[in-house]
Parts: C-alpha cells; structure tokens; sequence
C-alpha cells in the first residue's frame, strides 16, 4: 500500500484539519447513499440508477470549492453536488420515486431537474447543452458584475458533441467565468477513451480554443478541493473560462443494467486500490487528523440520516394525478397585460415595427440582451439592429459565433441567471442547427421543474424572394407540434410591433416568425411607443357570410390580393397572427356563420397548420359545414430559388382557382 499511497499527495497545503474532515464527511455521504441505492434498486423501489462511485472527489471537491451562491451544473454521476449543496435527503429519494416532495413533480427522474434554492441547474439526455447553459449562466454574471464563478461538468464522451465545443468558443470568446470541468472516467458507456478522441489528454483541448487547461487527478480530494478553490477565485477576479479534465474511473456500468463486463478485470483492480475515499481516509488517520472510532461514528451518522429520510419519502404518497394541473405547468403564468397604443402614428414598414419594437423592448427592459450572427456593428443581414449599438452597447448586443445550438443554450443560462434574452436566427432555416436545445430544453423546462425559459428566438423565414432551399422554407410547423412552445406569425407592420412587445414580456419561450419578403414591401401606419397584442386573439381582416378564409403571414397578402379581383366573393377573412396559443373561437364562430372554410399556408401541405385548422373545425363545427373543409398550400417539394419553379411551389399560384371551387360547390 506505501507504493499505491504514492500516487496521491495528500498535501493539506495549510488548509485546517476541519476542511480536511468536512471534505471527507461530504464524499462519504453520497458512498453510503449509493450502497444504498443499488439495495434499493434491485429491490425495484427506485427505478434506474447511474453510480458515481470512485468519482467522489470530484463532485464534492469542485462544489465544495464554490460559493453556496454560485451556480453549479452536475450530470448524472454527481450525487456529490446536491449532498454537499445540503439538499435535504428526502426530497432526492422522493425525486427518484417519482413523488411530489421530489423537483420534478413525478414528471422526470433521476438528476434531469434543477433547484434555484441550491443554485444547482440539472442536466437533460441530450448531454451537450448543459455546456451552453453554463455559458448563459457565465454571460449573466459578467454583465451583472457580481464576481461569482459557475462549474459545469461533462463527461468524456460528451466532449465529442458540437455543443461542447460550442460552448467552449462562446465562452472564450466572451471571456466567461466558467469552470468547465470534463470527468474522464475512462468509457462512454461501453466505449473505451480510445474510440472516443485521438488526442493525448482533452485538457489539450483548451490550446484551440486559446483558454488555460489543467489534469486534475480526480481521485485525490485535495487536489480537486485546492485547484478548483484558487481557479474559481481567480476567475471571480479576472473573468475567463477555464477547461478542467478530472482523471478518474467508472467502477460500475454507464447504469446499473449494463454491467462492466466489457472492461478489463486488471483495469478494475488497479482503480480501485485508487479509491478516493479509502485513501484519503487513511491519510487522515495516518495523520491523526481523523481516529477510527470518529469515522465509526460519521458513518452512523449518516446512514441514519439516510435511514430516516428513506422513511419520510417511503411513507409519503404517490403523485396525485391531475390532469390540469398537467396542462396548466407546461407554461409558466404570463398575466398579460394589454397596453393600448395611443393616437400617434407613424408609416412603417413591416422591417421597422419590428425594429422599433426591438428598442422599445431594450429601453423597457434595461437587461435584456439581444444575441446573434453579424447583429452589433453590421446591424444583421437586414440591418434590423442596425444602430442598436450605439445606443445600448455590445455588452447587449452581442455578435456570436455560427452555433446556433450554444446560442440557444447560452440564452437559456442567461433565463437561469434572471436575464431576458432575444436570439436572432440569421434565417430562420438555421434554426435546424438549435433544434434540440428549443425543443428539448427551453420547451420541457418550465413542465420539468417550473424553470422559465424568457426567451424570444427571431426568425426571418419565407419564400418569393429567391433564395433557395436554405433561405426561405416557412418552418412553423416544426415548433407547433412541441408543447411548451409559442410560435408567433404577424402579417402586418403594427400587429408585429405589439406581437413582439408580448413576446418579450412572455416569460414563456416564443418563436417569432418574420416573413422575409414582407420586410420592406408591406406599409402601415403603426402606432408610435410601446403597446401589447394579446397571444391566442386572431384579427378578422374582412367580414361576409359566404365562406372562412384563414391563413398568416404572407399568405394573408395573397388572400386579400386575390379577393380585390372578386369582390363579390364574401369571406370572413381571419389572419391568425398567433398559432401558438391559437384562436380556436373565432375560427369556429365564423365557419358556424359562413359554412365553409379554407385555409392557406405557404408551408408544404402534410403536418401543417391547415391540417390542425381543418382537423379543429371537423370537431367543432362539422354539422355546419355545406362543403368540405380545403386547404391549399405549397408543394410537397424543398423550396426552389428559380423564379418559375418558385412561383410553382408557392401556394398563392393555386388559391384562386380552389376559392372559386370551394365558393361554387
């Protein structure tokens, strides 16, 4: 054992023998739960289980390091984390039982849910935009210039995802107190480090990215606890991130289920004579620092604690089924509250409401922060932000590199952090690249464990302006189908202005389409300073008793061109402007009028908006219905640039003739 204790340098490094306890007591404690866990769980009481066992170190050393006010982001093997923050036992145990003293309300389990009392943000499946959050929660920081530190983790096999190195560019680029701290355990489940990365360590990694890099062994408590400790006060001091990589070892399978067999038995050995608990136990004793008849003593201590609050959650009910309450958590409570717009008015194009509406929101929200590709100086693509840095400083209006992802999470950190934040998508068609993220993190979050996500994302979409297959698609519907989501759709200068304002009150996050080719050819005379839309109210355009024609954005221009050409056509014309929450009543109080309905998109048919509409209105006003219900809308083809096979694939060449055939059945 003198050649294995060789391995660790237990230097104390003046730190009290008090700490050196502490450190010792708070690794113990997530040991022990876990012994009894994997009890638990082949007993079938909590239903999966991912162990950190032999990672101790590092979980507690790291969290220890940091101040209780400061932010911390553990995955799934950092039990250490919420024991060291003193998170009271039974509400863990109740969370992995599914009940509602848990943080999740039953709905996710294991480490998925954060907790704003202990400033610890969790993770979800999807491993990378944990990364992006912490770079979020880093930005909120530095603008609020508080001096605080933020750690976040990952493990080795999460390095190779986009968003880690996302994450690491923003961050480096913005100079980000942001401890990014990599638990090489040595496989990604079943792979070894050697089918994950072809470079020595991952530390190496930081070189690319121009920020500093440390090797920690992660199994040497004092070594984690003294690194960790002077890198968080230095970055307090001099805000920049820095890349940690944890040595250490997985000593049982990705969860329990899948086992260890495919590691090597000589490997698992020689880990664990490096147990970071045995040995940093006998250091302490070897020093007379800890007895045996003191760690006898700790170690009831905690496994009646743990008995006790096993008991508490074991005894408390299960999750009462509720299906409003259900309903009503997918949102945060957004009280609106409609501001009216006054007299004055002013002719805009549609470019500029939306502008307008951008600064007014910046002028109301002192905080707010706005972030996109080629926004501050340049002014975006078009140049809707132009001058926005003159007036409100690039702290607010911030470039940032092409990953949409990271982006999207960094704005969900900085909703964390009580920021608001705006998200400009260069097109809307680049939103590809930040799906996951929109739809797996801000859309779950407030279901998940009542964290808001108070982001708006930008999205200039559409075709008729002959920009191809990557510039133009109208993707809606991409977003409609994800509850937890708000999808905004203006047609006209002054409903994107109000809309917009709405959007950003929203604690909710919001997707706010803005059609392209609207920009500068659409002119309305807008009311001047800050005024709300209300989401769910659709605007009745025109009113007849003949037929129901529904649409949005572009589309609605389309139907109001073809109706000047038939003026004897009498329609209720319904421009929808919101599609989520979408305004069932006056769609169906005007089908129950008129008797018929169409309804036009410029999206491509299947699993769009009009098939939702047409669906509502066989369920809700079918017995009224004097003919079937139409929808029209573009080609079930990716959109072309060619003028003709664009004008092809566009819905407005075949809304006439299916008008006239609805109007004449």
């Amino acid at each position: 054992m003198a050649e294995e204790k060789l391995l660790f340098d237990f230097d104390k490094k003046g730190y009290s023998d008090e700490l050196l306890i502490s450190l010792y007591v708070k690794m113990l404690k997530p040991r022990l739960i876990e012994e009894k866990m994997l009890i638990l769980l082949r007993q079938g009481k909590i239903s999966k289980w991912f162990s950190g066992i032999g990672q101790e170190a590092i979980s507690v050393g790291v969290t220890a390091a940091l101040y209780k006010n400061e932010y911390v982001l553990p995955m799934h093997r950092n039990l250490g984390v919420f024991t060291t923050r003193d998170v009271p036992l039974y509400r863990l145990f109740s969370q992995w039982q599914g009940k509602a003293n848990g943080f999740t309300n039953g709905r996710d389990r294991s480490f998925h849910f954060g907790t704003q009392e202990y400033n610890i943000i969790g993770m979800i499946s999807h491993l990378g935009p944990q990364l992006g959050v912490a770079s979020g929660i880093g930005l909120g920081n530095l603008l609020k210039n508080n001096n605080k530190a933020t750690a976040v983790f990952t493990g080795e096999g999460g390095t190779s995802e986009g968003d880690f190195h996302e994450a690491l560019n923003i961050a480096s680029v913005w100079s980000l107190p942001v401890l990014f701290c990599i638990e090489n355990n040595g496989y990604g489940l079943s792979t070894p480090t050697s089918e994950q990365y072809n470079c020595k360590n991952l530390a190496d990694r930081g070189v690319g990215y121009g920020i500093e890099s440390y090797i920690i062994d992660g199994n040497n408590i004092l070594e984690v606890y003294d690194n960790v400790n002077k890198l968080a006060e230095s970055i307090r001091q001099n805000p920049r991130p820095v890349l940690l990589e944890f040595k250490t070892f997985r000593m049982r399978g990705h969860e329990e289920a899948s086992g260890t067999k495919y590691v090597p038995e000589a490997l698992m050995e020689q880990w664990a004579l490096k147990d970071p608990i045995e040995n940093y136990k006998e250091y302490l004793i070897d020093n007379g620092i800890l007895s045996e008849a003191d760690d006898l003593q700790k170690r009831l201590a905690i496994k009646t604690e743990i008995e006790e609050h096993w008991q508490r959650a074991n005894e408390e009910e299960k999750i009462q089924v509720v299906l409003e309450k259900e309903l009503k958590d997918v949102y945060k409570t957004f009280e609106f509250k409609e501001i009216l717009p006054g007299r004055s008015t002013k002719e805009l194009r549609l470019i500029d409401a939306i502008s307008d509406s951008l600064k007014e929101g910046m002028r109301r929200y002192t905080d707010l922060v706005i972030m996109g590709q080629d926004i501050a100086d340049y002014g975006g693509v078009f140049k809707i932000t132009d001058g926005f840095v003159e007036e409100f400083g690039k702290d607010r209006v911030r470039n940032t590199p092409i990953c949409e992802s990271a982006v999207i999470s960094t704005a969900y950190g900085l909703s964390v952090n009580s920021t608001k934040a705006i998200v400009e998508m260069q097109f809307a068609d680049f939103v590809s690249s930040g799906f996951n993220p929109i739809v797996n993190l801000l859309a779950k979050s407030h279901y998940r464990w009542s964290q808001s996500a108070d982001i708006v994302v930008r999205m200039p979409c559409g075709g008729g302006v002959g920009a191809g297959p990557f510039h133009s698609q109208t993707n809606e519907a991409w977003f409609t189908k994800t509850p937890g989501l708000k999808v905004v759709y203006p047609a006209f200068p002054a409903d994107a202005k109000g809309l917009l304002m709405t959007s950003i009150e929203d604690p909710n996050p919001v997707l706010f389409f803005e059609h392209k080719a609207l920009y500068r050819s659409i002119r309305q005379e807008v009311p001047e300073g800050y005024y709300t839309i209300p989401f769910g109210k659709a605007s009745v355009l025109k009113e007849g008793n003949e037929i129901t024609i529904i649409s949005y954005g572009a589309g609605i221009h389309w139907v109001l061109e073809i109706l000047e050409k038939h003026a004897g056509i009498k329609a209720d014309v319904i421009d929808l402007r919101t599609l989520q929450p979408l305004d069932i009543e006056t769609i169906t109080t005007s089908v129950k009028k008129t008797g018929k309905a169409i309804i036009l998109q410029e999206d491509s048919m299947f699993g769009g908006i009009a098939s939702d509409v047409s669906a509502l209105i066989m369920d809700h006003c079918f017995e009224y219905l004097d003919a079937p219900v139409k929808r029209v809308a573009s080609i079930e083809t990716p959109i072309p640039f060619e003028p003709s096979l664009e004008s092809q694939y566009l819905a407005k060449s075949r809304f006439e003739k299916a008008l006239i055939d609805l109007c004449t059945y």
